[in-house]
């Protein structure tokens, strides 16, 4: 078990749940960051870090967003440190319908 992204982090990539990261878990893609539950300890504290409440128990989460950060995370670098989020990061928090929008092949099938 791990904690996982969800599609609330879709065009926000905020990353105050990178810096309190312990062991360096996030991968950054294009559009959002993805936990490598390889890497996560499930110690949740990037849970409560997270403006756009993206972060969840992958158990609470559901199969689809725990195969999407397996999946993106075999693919996406690391990110170690907190950046700027992108500029139009507060126009789409909290946007519903994100997934197929930005992954419109559903990201993970």
């Amino acid at each position: 078990m791990s904690y996982v992204v969800t599609e609330a982090c879709i065009r926000c990539k905020y990353t105050d749940c990178v810096a309190i990261c312990p062991v360096d878990a996030f991968r950054e893609g294009p559009a959002m960051l993805v936990i490598d539950p390889e890497v996560c300890i499930d110690c949740g504290v990037c849970e409560p870090e997270c403006p756009a409440q993206a972060i969840a128990f992958d158990l609470q989460a559901g199969p689809r967003w725990r195969e999407i950060n397996r999946r993106f995370a075999a693919e996406w670098p690391a990110i170690t440190a907190a950046r700027p989020a992108p500029p139009d990061a507060e126009a789409h928090r909290g946007l519903p319908g994100k997934l197929e929008r930005f992954f419109p092949e559903g990201a993970a099938a």
